[in-house]
């Protein structure tokens, strides 16, 4: 299931057209933040952190507004997902597939200082298609629904999305969810109750934070009594629709590099509380389930 994302190459302005047509030549769209150096690497605590001593200006909200953007151009959006390059807010510059992992390269572009590239296979159409009303978000990096995707390369007129700041994006949840998979990880046997480990492979590296050519999984165990691997991801405030597509990537993923003849792979998607949305997706596979933590947090007096 590919992800859907609208990306702004560039602000509106007279330079747009040269960094737009720089785009199609080469195949790539950019995002700025060069001043964050290479944060293809960085954790989220760690570019957070970052852009916190970046931009000390900046209030906590846009802050981690910033983190939560770069942190999905470079962890989020992966070979297969499709993007739609607008120019401010109600021109569709043009649409194509990601054919590339993220990379960093200083002064690639002439007519801009991003640093912050993803290779894009560009579609002959539909390209320079103005609406007649604002359809898109401010933000640079934005994900969408499939269905408003067919609606906007339709030229059909959409609401855009919110501007709040979705939950992935607040400080206190990044986190949250840090010590949550720590918890996890820590508590893993006591969790599964014994019917599962934490995956090491042959060259030791654990399966906390694992890595793929496809992005980390969060969480890659195995069952024994099942002979089949769990793939674990928390759903970090995204869409349910981005979420579920990921972790179904995942786990094609381990199944063709990973899984040895008679081996199977199951996911599970670890959320706050129940999202309709994402119950409804999960009932048309039958090898992915949700499941919902609880945080209960107690002072009592000294007597």
């Amino acid at each position: 299931m590919a992800g859907h994302w609208i990306i702004a190459p560039y602000e509106t302005g007279s330079n747009f057209e040269n960094v737009w047509q720089f785009d199609l030549a080469e195949g790539l769209i950019s995002i700025g933040f060069s001043e964050l150096g290479d944060a293809s690497g960085m954790t989220k605590e760690q570019l957070l952190a970052k852009v916190a001593a970046t931009y000390p200006e900046k209030p906590a909200q846009t802050k981690s507004l910033y983190t939560n953007m770069v942190w999905k151009f470079f962890h989020e959006i992966v070979p297969g997902d499709v993007v739609i390059a607008r120019k401010g807010r109600m021109n569709l510059a043009g649409v194509g597939e990601v054919n590339g992992r993220p990379f960093f390269s200083p002064n690639r572009n002439p007519h801009t200082g991003h640093s912050n590239f993803l290779p894009i296979s560009w579609r002959e159409r539909p390209r320079n298609l103005d609406f007649p009303a604002v359809v898109f978000p401010m933000h640079t990096v934005a994900s969408i629904s499939e269905e408003k995707f067919q609606k906007l390369i339709g030229g059909v007129v959409i609401d855009p999305p919110s501007e709040e700041t979705d939950s992935a994006s607040d400080p206190n949840v990044f986190v949250l969810e840090k010590y949550l998979e720590e918890f996890i990880v820590a508590n893993f046997q006591q969790i599964f109750r014994g019917t599962a480990r934490i995956y090491v492979d042959d060259e030791g590296n654990s399966g906390q934070q694992y890595s793929t050519d496809i992005g980390p999984i969060d969480i890659l165990a195995f069952e024994p009594s099942k002979n089949s691997f769990l793939v674990i991801e928390l759903k970090k405030g995204r869409p349910s629709d981005q979420v579920v597509g990921q972790v179904l990537r995942y786990m094609g993923w381990v199944q063709k590099h990973i899984c040895k003849s008679g081996q199977t792979v199951r996911g599970l998607v670890v959320c706050k509380e129940a999202d309709p949305k994402l119950t409804y997706a999960l009932s048309m596979t039958d090898n992915v389930q949700v499941q919902y933590y609880r945080v209960d947090f107690k002072l009592s007096g000294v007597d």
